[in-house]
Parts: C-alpha cells; sequence; structure tokens
C-alpha cells in the first residue's frame, strides 16, 4: 500500500513562513519525493549511500546552504533548516549527510580558515566535487570531546597527527577531513586541521553492522604520523569552543530535521488508519485508541513546529543560544521517536514491514 506524503500542518504553519521559505521547502520536498523516496528502502536493505543524490542536491544548493559567498546559496536559518526537515523525512542518513558537508565541514572552513583555505575549498565542496568528514568524536571519548586523545605536534613547518576518530559520517569517502587534536607544543590547545585523505599514514574503515543510519557513510579514522603543511591549520579556531561552535550548527539542523522524520511517520499512520478496516468493517481510526495515539503525534509535531521556527529566527538575528538549539534539539529527537513508536503500534503487524518508513524511521 503506497502511501504518498501529503503534508503536515495542523494550524496554519505554512502562513507563518515566506514566499522564499516555502519556495525552499517545497523544491525540497519534491527533491525527495522524486529522487530519494523511490530508492530508500532498497538502500537501506543493502547499507547503501547513495552516491548518485551527491550532485544533484549540489545543484539545488543544499551544500552550505546558509553561507554566503563561495557559490554558496545563501539562505537564511530557517530555509536551511527546512531543507533539513525535508532531508529526514525521507531518511535521517541523508539528512546526516548533508548536514556533515555543510554545517560540520564547509561551516568551519568559513569559520575558522584562511582566505586562501576558503577559496580552495568551499567551491568544489558547495558542488559536490569534494566531500568532507568531522573528526572529533573518538573511540573512548563520544559526549567528552575534552577527553580526546588525537595529538599534533609542530616540527618545523609541518604538523604531524597521530589518534583515532570514530562514528565518522562519510569517513571513507571524503577528500578532507576536519580534524581537531591537541597541539603537544601549545599547552594541549585544541586546534582545527584540514587533512586530505590521500595522505600517509590517514585511514579510514568503515562501520558495517548498523541497524540505523544504514543509507549512510559511518567510519572510523586513524592517523599514524599524518605529516600536513602548518597552512592547513584552521588559523582562527582555538579550544574547544571551536569544534562546539560547529556541533551547534548541526544539531540546529537536527532539531529541523526530527520534524521531518515525525511528519513522515505520523502521515503514513494516519493514511493507513484512515483505510484500515477493522471490526465492523470500520476505519480504525474511528477508534478511541487509535485517535488518542494520532492526537498525541500532531500536537507534538506542532509544538516542535513551532520551537525551531522561533529558533530559526532567533538565529537569523545572531540571537539563538546553545540552549535554545539544546531545547529544540533534545524536545524534537524525542518526539519523533515517540512519533515513530506509536506509528509503527498503530501500523500492527505492518508496522515492521519496510513497505512503510516507521521502523527504518525509529531505528534511525
Amino acid at each position: 500500500m503506497a502511501l504518498k506524503f501529503r503534508g503536515v500542518d495542523f494550524i496554519g504553519f505554512d502562513a507563518l513562513l515566506t514566499d522564499d521559505e516555502r519556495l525552499v521547502r517545497d523544491t525540497a520536498r519534491q527533491f525527495i519525493e522524486d529522487n530519494l523516496v523511490p530508492i530508500i528502502e532498497e538502500c537501506n536493505r543493502a547499507g547503501r549511500f547513495p552516491r548518485e543524490l551527491v550532485k544533484p542536491m549540489a545543484d539545488l544548493g543544499f551544500y552550505g546552504a546558509s553561507l554566503k559567498g563561495y557559490g554558496c546559496a545563501g539562505m537564511s536559518n530557517v530555509e536551511y533548516g527546512l531543507v533539513m526537515q525535508e532531508m529526514e523525512r525521507g531518511d535521517s542518513g541523508i539528512r546526516s549527510f548533508v548536514s556533515v558537508q555543510s554545517a560540520l565541514v564547509m561551516y568551519p572552513i568559513y569559520a575558522f580558515g584562511s582566505e586562501e583555505q576558503k577559496q580552495t575549498w568551499l567551491p568544489p565542496l558547495q558542488k559536490g566535487d569534494k566531500l568532507g568528514c568531522f573528526g572529533l568524536t573518538e573511540p573512548d571519548f563520544g559526549s567528552n570531546p575534552g577527553g580526546m586523545r588525537t595529538r599534533a605536534r609542530k616540527v618545523g613547518k609541518e604538523y604531524v597527527l597521530n589518534g583515532e576518530k570514530m562514528w565518522i559520517t562519510s569517513g571513507s569517502i571524503a577528500d578532507v577531513a576536519v580534524i581537531w587534536a591537541k597541539v603537544e607544543n601549545e599547552d594541549n590547545t585544541v586546534r582545527g586541521f584540514l587533512v586530505e585523505t590521500d595522505r600517509p599514514g590517514f585511514q579510514a574503515k568503515d562501520i558495517h553492522g548498523k541497524w540505523s543510519l544504514r543509507a549512510s557513510v559511518t567510519s572510523g579514522l586513524s592517523m599514524q604520523d599524518v605529516h600536513i603543511p602548518e597552512s592547513n591549520l584552521l588559523p582562527e579556531s582555538g579550544g574547544l569552543k571551536s569544534p562546539l561552535m560547529c556541533l551547534n550548527q548541526a544539531r540546529y539542523g537536527i532539531a529541523w530535521g526530527g520534524v521531518g522524520a515525525a511528519m513522515a511517520c505520523y502521515d503514513c499512520a494516519l493514511q493507513y488508519a484512515q483505510l484500515r478496516k477493522q471490526f465492523h468493517d470500520k476505519p480504525i481510526a474511528s477508534h478511541q485508541l487509535v485517535q488518542e495515539k494520532l492526537t498525541w503525534m500532531i500536537s507534538e509535531i506542532t509544538k516542535a513546529q513551532l520551537l525551531v521556527l522561533q529558533v530559526g529566527r532567533l538565529k537569523d538575528q545572531d540571537k539563538a543560544g546553545a540552549q535554545h538549539i539544546s531545547m529544540a534539539k533534545r524536545n524534537n529527537v524525542w518526539m519523533a521517536l515517540e512519533c515513530a513508536r506509536m506509528a509503527r503500534d498503530i501500523l500492527g503487524a505492518n508496522g515492521v514491514a519496510d513497505e512503510y518508513p516507521l521502523m527504518r524511521h525509529m531505528m534511525n
């Protein structure tokens, strides 16, 4: 039973958006419907990243969308958020890829890089000619990045890097890695480095056997005496604040993405409940036990939409703090997971079949 997404807007949310914002959202939505939805279940089954979508997404300006110049689209933060919403409505792994390319690779180069680094890397990253990854998380240090063991040592006009990174999106397909390391001869200050992935001593190995984000490339990185020129240091980076600023950008996109995943689950469950007939040939949507679940879902989705929209408006005014983004991400990811669980419950046995997107969203 193929169920086409109908959109989710209970309180006239679209009226709060500008014409440009709606156009960006509708463009991303149509792209996902036409290009990702038909292949995502096959990609999820096979654990395959749909590399064929990299260039078409670049052509629509999805990479570094909110950055100015260097070929970037210069979207507002709300427009960028709406793109992330639609990406994750298709699949969290695709949103993750676009988020990393934009918020964790292009943003640090844009915010902390030299003009030469920006000119060298941002245009090809925006066009999808080059791909990037972000190396902060380590095997022993995830939520505590300050404990990182990766080290950089200044030797003449070079830096030598040693260490490991884990759970790195796009690691094995990246042309450049933004690596965070403590500089031994700078009081172990955390700095950012651009590391071309073809340098001797750099290795990326994919993590297999994942139950979630199966349409996304996830890798472990290893650096053994990787030599890079001092010009590869991101000159304006310094301290743990720098990578955390990058994570703030990514978490903002995730907050919008959670809304997209929840919308996909809710709309699927609603359509199914209206069509599925049981007990005296009535649709299951006529029963209050099902109605209560649908009511909870649309209430929480609506609140989440308003939350990220306001945070996006604040961000466009340079008034959004880490605490605002944290609230939006915490709430919306929890809400999306609960919606996926409830939607899967409404579909009964069909909820575990990948004819429907519910289990995939739940695991993601």
